[in-house]
């Protein structure tokens, strides 16, 4: 059985990367979620163990310590990571797993895993960024700045990424992230045991 496929999703705020994934995982069961775990509190809408798993700082800390982490970062003071175990998992049992995950996290990500495919969601233009984090209406002028200085640091490091998608709109750019992913289960590497097989079945009915 062949080995899943670990894929890296990354994007700035008001990029649509959290609209585009779950397109993703709507329209390609075949590819899991890995879900981070998180100090900080639940949010309102928020469910437990559906995208984040919601621990205390001591359990996080008990983590980095015991080396049960892909990777972690510190943000606003809570802990954010992505659990080793869950990943590892899935892809030795032929899983394919997709992380949403900073440029930060991405970066410690490759460097453990240098096999992972990582994918940067960009928008079209940093005024339409700029016009999506607006349009929400649910943030003050400061908190919007500070998104957008963030944004633009994400955006500098792009060029660290496989593939780049552009999210002008949603379903073009779902549909771009589908083919990426169906494109690196076709790579000879991953098809080694299909064309062994084939081999070993002619063989079989030549003798």
């Amino acid at each position: 059985m062949n080995k899943g496929k670990l894929f890296i999703l990354s994007g700035p705020s008001g990029s649509g990367k959290d609209t585009v994934l779950k397109q993703v995982l709507n329209k390609d069961k075949n590819v899991m979620l890995s879900i981070s775990s998180i100090t900080r509190q639940m949010r309102e809408g928020e469910v437990a163990g559906e995208k984040y798993n919601f621990i205390t700082r001591e359990q996080f800390e008990n983590m980095i310590n015991n080396d049960l982490l892909l990777e972690y970062n510190v943000f606003v003071g809570n802990y954010y990571g992505t659990p080793k175990a869950p990943v590892e998992q899935a892809l030795n049992n032929g899983t394919d797993v997709i992380l949403e995950i900073d440029v930060n996290g991405a970066k410690q990500i490759r460097e453990k895993m240098p096999d992972a495919i990582s994918i940067f969601i960009m928008p079209p233009s940093f005024s339409e960024l700029k016009n999506r984090l607006c349009g929400r209406g649910t943030e003050s002028e400061e908190v919007i700045n500070q998104r957008l200085n963030s944004a633009l640091n994400e955006i500098k490091r792009a060029n660290e990424y496989d593939y780049i998608v552009v999210n002008d709109l949603i379903e073009n750019a779902t549909a771009n992230v589908i083919s990426i992913i169906q494109s690196e289960r076709l790579r000879l590497q991953r098809q080694k045991e299909i064309i062994n097989e084939v081999l070993k079945n002619v063989e079989s009915s030549n003798r």
